[in-house]
């Protein structure tokens, strides 16, 4: 029996800005085919050192916390999923080296202050 791939589909937004710091990830729908790697960047703009959120919506699902990071090369994993924060280049881009359907959800990037006003504690522990 042959099968063929499945699609993942992966939505990305991030979070606002507050107080003139902020965080840049690209927006739209990406699709790879299952086993394919993904990397979603995201790069801040922060004069100090923030805390930085990866959260992951699944599709009828309330947003939960991914990743987090709290100082300069933190490289953080959970679920196979891993960011590298890179206090260097300001970024804290999400990869996985082989996505699978069950990965299909809304990836947000969030920085400290972000999460702390306009998110309202929705941090959770896994």
């Amino acid at each position: 029996m042959i099968s063929s791939p499945g699609l993942v589909a992966v939505i990305l937004f991030l979070l606002g800005q507050t107080r003139g710091d902020s965080v840049s990830q690209m927006d739209g729908q990406l699709t790879l085919l299952e086993g394919a790697t993904l990397t979603v960047n995201c790069t801040y703009l922060d004069t100090t050192y923030p805390t930085l959120f990866w959260y992951v919506q699944y599709p009828g699902e309330g947003p939960e916390l991914l990743l987090k990071a709290t100082k300069a090369n933190d490289k953080e994993t959970n679920k196979s999923f891993e960011a590298t924060y890179n206090a260097k280049t300001t970024s804290f881009h999400l990869e996985k080296a082989s996505v699978q359907e069950s990965d299909s959800a809304v990836y947000y990037c969030a920085l400290g202050d972000t999460v702390t006003e306009t998110a309202g504690g929705a941090e959770r522990k896994l």
